[in-house]
C-alpha cells in the first residue's frame, strides 16, 4: 500500500469521523492508493508527451482534472 493507515485514519478523523471501522478504513485506503495511481499515471504520460522527464505541477492538474 502508498498511503499508511495511519494517513488515512487521520483523514477520516479530520472530517468528522469518531470512530472508523477496520473494513472501512481498508475500503477507503484501496480506493485512495488507487485513484493516487492512477493520477500519477497520467502525470507520468503528460510529462512524458511533453518530452520532460520531471513531472511539473501542471503535469499534476492536468491528470486530477483528467
Amino acid at each position: 500500500m502508498y498511503i499508511p493507515k495511519s494517513t488515512i485514519k487521520r483523514i477520516l478523523k479530520e472530517a468528522g469521523a469518531t470512530r472508523i471501522s477496520n473494513e472501512a478504513m481498508q475500503i477507503f485506503q484501496r480506493d485512495m492508493n488507487r485513484m493516487a495511481f492512477g493520477i500519477a499515471q497520467r502525470a507520468v504520460v503528460l510529462a512524458r508527451h511533453a518530452k520532460r522527464k520531471t513531472i511539473g505541477a501542471s503535469d499534476v492538474k492536468l491528470a486530477i482534472a483528467r
